[in-house]
């Protein structure tokens, strides 16, 4: 597929009387944790932070990393999380999970923190009313990977995910393995024999399989299905999904056992009406006081993902489940029913022909805002835009910073108050209204409508998603002033 060389960067669409004004985080390639307004002004780079997310706290605060493992040791590896002060300053930080001694490198403490974390005071770690991160104390949630041999599972080693609890002081306090459940997962026989075969060893590190690529996780916080009395649903019980096998899952705090799932197979009488939800990301229980509270929100990527039986779609049995768009979805976490989508059809696009042209199949996020519209980020293409619960598109920002690949990709975005960066005056908020691409020009290009204009009979044209044959009375139209004659 080719892509135009020139297109717009920076906010494209701002429309402040329907979107939910504030500030915006991400991370701009290997430049650093960028602030933008909602006119694309940059107010603030910490450079060299590294974004496995970034996340803004209250006061001007800002979590990442300063040091990545050498990936040919590691598999996205963080060397530690820090918590950076608006001027820069480290005022914590947390490496001590494993000693690493890889070759050529001097042995150090590492945190091995991947794709997610959330500070205590908030469940997700953005904006909801009356939840706030603590910026000097309280726990932190951490998603980290750790090695391990599981022969039951595959005896190629695996790269595992865990998820560990530290207190302010560095403390582990609680640790979760994923392999430790692997019988609670769900997957039948054939999947266990793909998985057995190869891991998803991706061809990095020493065998190690990156088997189920967890890349979310999550408290669920105060919520109506716990105060109903579903136990499930104990705010301090966690949400996470893994997008190599397609599961989204709670696990209870306490037991470490998974007591709410969907996935890794979506083809049950209960979840047909769902399709299948592959390669996700960032699923969340929407925080209470936010519209659509105590339901499931998702990033479904698209693409790969999933174990099963080999076919014509995978001859070994991995990556069996394949879609070439994108989708967020908003679930009801009780009857599973989609409460909000926003998918190639709501973005206005001919459906199947067009649907790839809403399509992150890596990384991307969904955030809930208070207003009710969701925060988007289509991470493979670096598009952050805000839509409404109409599906109207009010905000647009194209990232263009580029890494070393030549992509301009975010991770995921975040949506902050302007009053949690009291350093900053509120910034003028001018509309940026959406302009029409077909009648676009650069200066001294030729203007629409210029060119002949010829109509064959009998040609083939294209409406509203069928081919069907054009006919005109006149079989080929000119345009006036071209002298006759010519073509």
């Amino acid at each position: 597929m080719g892509h135009p060389t020139i297109y717009p960067t920076g906010t494209t669409v701002y429309l402040p009387n329907k979107a939910w004004s504030g500030y915006t985080i991400f991370q701009a390639a290997d430049t650093g944790a960028l602030l933008i307004d909602m006119n694309g002004r940059e107010v603030r780079l910490w450079k060299g932070l590294r974004g496995f997310p970034n996340k803004l706290f209250p006061g001007g605060y800002v979590l990442g990393s300063t040091a990545e493992r050498d990936p040919k040791y590691g598999f996205q590896d963080e060397a530690n999380l820090v918590q950076v002060d608006w001027d820069g300053n480290v005022v914590w930080k947390f490496d001590h999970y494993e000693w690493i001694e890889d070759p050529r490198h001097s042995g150090e403490w590492m945190a091995r923190q991947h794709h997610d974390y959330q500070r205590e005071g908030s469940s997700v770690g953005y904006y909801a009313p009356n939840q706030e991160p603590k910026i000097d104390s309280g726990n932190t949630l951490i998603l980290a990977h750790k090695n391990v041999n599981r022969p039951e599972i595959s005896d190629i080693e695996l790269l595992d995910d865990t998820i560990i609890e530290v207190d302010y002081e560095g403390n582990i306090v609680w640790e979760w393995s994923v392999s430790d459940h692997f019988d609670e997962l769900g997957f039948d026989e054939e999947a266990k024999q793909a998985i057995y075969k190869d891991p998803n060893t991706r061809g990095f590190g020493e065998h190690a399989g990156d088997w189920m690529h967890i890349n979310s996780v999550s408290v669920l916080g105060p919520n109506k299905h716990y105060d109903a009395g579903d136990q499930r649903f104990h705010p301090d019980n966690i949400i996470w999904d893994a997008r190599e096998s397609n599961i989204i899952a709670i696990i209870d705090k306490t037991s470490g056992k998974i007591v709410w799932q969907l996935g890794p197979n979506y083809d049950t009488a209960e979840t047909k009406h769902i399709g299948w939800i592959i390669g996700q990301h960032h699923a969340h229980l929407v925080p209470k006081g936010l519209p659509g509270e105590g339901n499931i929100l998702i990033f479904d990527n698209g693409g790969w993902g999933g174990y099963g039986r080999p076919g014509k779609v995978s001859a070994d049995g991995l990556k069996v489940a394949r879609r070439d768009y994108s989708r967020v979805l908003e679930i009801n976490r009780v009857t599973l029913e989609i409460e909000w989508q926003y998918t190639p059809t709501e973005a206005g696009f001919v459906a199947p022909l067009d649907s790839y042209r809403f399509y992150s199949p890596y990384i991307s996020s969904a955030q809930r805002l208070p207003n009710g519209n969701t925060l988007i980020t289509e991470g493979a293409d670096g598009r952050i835009f805000e839509v409404t619960r109409d599906h109207e598109l009010v905000w647009e920002y194209i990232s263009p910073y580029k890494n070393k690949r030549n992509a301009n990709m975010v991770y995921r975005a975040y949506r902050v108050p302007y009053e949690w960066v009291p350093q900053l005056e509120i910034p003028v908020q001018t509309e940026i209204a959406p302009i029409s691409v077909a009648d676009f020009r650069l200066p001294g290009a030729a203007p629409r409508g210029a060119a002949v204009t010829v109509v064959i009979e009998g040609a083939i044209s294209y409406d509203e998603g069928a081919f069907c044959v054009a006919t005109t009375d006149e079989t080929l139209q000119k345009d006036t002033d071209i002298a006759e004659g010519t073509n």
